[in-house]
């Protein structure tokens, strides 16, 4: 339910219309919104959402060899499919007991930097910003766009525009200074991407036990010279997100209540500590907690757990109204996990894929996707839990667990302080991203920028680290393995949406089960 204005007394008939988008274009073609609304009462009173693509991997990535895994899952998507390919390294190095040199790891940390700054500056400004933009808003409500015109824009002296109407123009699609600053940006940062992993966007360089970059000098100033290229955009992205976004809530009361939802945030985490990280699942919860982003999950605004071990035991799979068949009655995979703990049979681990095609039915079942979620030890709720567009989690995991720590980013418990240094005409700057009131489409949108700001933060400490070592002679990145007759492993990584899961099971050298979980099906 979304309202932009007060509500008047009592309802009035209801006047119900069946609108459908299908296919939503923002997420590659694959999502389908059916709703019927009650335009009189202003009230979604309906909704259903599907998948009308069945994608398989579970199914005929049995029998592979499990070392192919990160390429063959790359290919799950044509927007994160690097997120996929660190997410099974990482689920693979658990399952051969290998972990990867320092090195390796901070390569693949600056390779995933790259692409949250990639990914989520086109998305925010060549796609969501053209939700308030200048011919958007005039053309959808030109009482508002007349109020921008007369409003200063606080941060001006940041990124330069006067007033509000000024940004929004800015931001107009094909024409906007910004929208088109934006795409130079996306280009600079995929070479930046490049450099680390090789291919954008399924990487030629990462596989399990390390990385096949080679690791010399202009491998990392090349980075940094095009990183320093787009951190005073970046500083300007924040100032005038934050304009825009503090405007639209005092322009249209009521606004606060647009996207609004229970807050049920998780986090996987991203970027790991190549100091504490081994991979193992005895000591999982330790390095879960070192991630430069950190893990947990969030109910009603308190963090419940940021234990990786304990995330893992919780999850479940359920059917929801997907065209599979149920396998709680099949032989489970795994039983228990290296600690001793029961391990569910609705876990990943333990799932087990069969597609049953059927035609649609919005009172039985309508959708290729099954539904996560999240078992609550405390209230024995399955909670489906938000991503929040994957930044939003992921921020505010952080601010309360309060573990970051860097000479760039610090979690303070109540938020995160982002300090980006001086760049081409910009002065150092810190940032403060605070714990919002709300989850709402609002904050998920500012949320992004910061994040932004965060990955290119992160990606300069991770700088400074890389050319220690190779100043000081360490440039190994690869480590030999064997792959074991039987294994598990999992592997948690943050895709640029949001959580992300792989799930293997290791038989006769082989894969016996595969399942990867990414922000889509949450």
């Amino acid at each position: 339910m979304t309202t932009t204005e007060s509500r008047p007394a009592g309802r009035r008939p209801a006047q119900i219309v069946d609108m459908s988008w299908d296919p939503i274009t923002r997420i590659i073609g694959n999502l389908g919104i059916y709703t019927k609304i009650d335009f009189a009462n202003r009230e979604v009173v309906e909704c259903h959402s599907t998948s009308s693509l069945f994608r398989g991997y579970s199914v005929f990535m049995k029998g592979k060899d499990p070392r192919d895994a990160g390429f063959i899952t790359s290919r799950i998507c044509g927007i994160c499919g690097d997120n996929h390919t660190t997410c099974s390294n990482y689920a693979q190095q658990m399952a051969y007991g290998v972990k990867p040199p320092k090195l390796a790891e901070h390569i693949t940390n600056l390779g995933e930097a790259a692409e949250y700054i990639f990914d989520h500056t086109i998305f925010q400004d060549n796609l969501v910003f053209v939700d308030f933009c200048e011919a958007m808003v005039k053309a959808t409500n030109p009482g508002v766009l007349a109020r921008a015109e007369r409003t200063d824009a606080p941060r001006g002296d940041i990124h330069g525009y006067r007033t509000i109407a000024e940004i929004m123009r800015a931001f107009n699609p094909f024409e906007g200074e910004v929208y088109k600053e934006a795409l130079k940006v996306s280009r600079i940062t995929r070479e930046m991407f490049c450099l680390m992993e090789g291919r954008h966007v399924h990487p030629s360089t990462l596989y399990p036990g390390g990385v096949g970059t080679m690791p010399q000098p202009n491998t990392f100033t090349d980075y940094l010279s095009r990183l320093m290229r787009v951190i005073d955009f970046v500083k300007k992205a924040v100032a005038m997100n934050d304009d825009v976004f503090d405007f639209f809530y005092e322009a249209l009361p009521g606004y606060e209540e647009v996207g609004r939802r229970r807050i049920l945030l998780g986090c996987w985490g991203a970027f790991q500590d190549p100091d504490v990280v081994d991979y193992r699942y005895a000591t999982m919860n330790e390095w879960g907690r070192a991630m430069y982003v950190t893990p947990g999950i969030i109910v009603d605004g308190q963090l419940v757990t940021n234990d990786l071990v304990d995330i893992n035991l919780g999850l479940r799979i359920m059917l929801g109204s997907s065209f599979y068949e149920d396998w709680v009655n099949e032989e489970p995979f795994v039983t228990h996990d290296p600690l001793g703990n029961p391990v569910d049979m609705r876990h990943p681990w333990n799932q087990t894929t069969v597609p049953v095609p059927q035609k649609r039915d919005f009172q039985g079942n309508y959708s290729w996707v099954m539904s996560p979620r999240w078992y609550h030890p405390g209230t024995g709720e399955h909670l489906a839990l938000d991503t929040g567009g994957g930044p939003l989690a992921r921020l505010w995991s952080t601010a309360l667990s309060g573990l970051v720590d860097t000479p760039y980013v610090k979690a303070t418990g109540g938020g995160v302080q982002i300090t980006l240094p001086r760049g081409e005409k910009l002065p150092e700057t810190t940032l403060e991203w605070r714990i919002p009131k709300w989850s709402n489409t609002l904050e998920r949108d500012r949320a992004r920028p910061y994040f932004i700001a965060y990955a290119a933060a992160m990606a300069l400490h991770f700088l400074e680290e890389a050319m220690g070592m190779l100043k000081s002679g360490d440039t190994k990145v690869y480590e030999n393995f064997e792959v074991p007759d039987e294994a598990i492993g999992c592997g948690f990584h943050e895709a640029v949406r949001g959580v992300l899961s792989h799930h293997l099971v290791i038989r006769d050298k082989k894969i016996a089960n595969y399942h990867p979980y990414p922000p889509t099906p949450w």
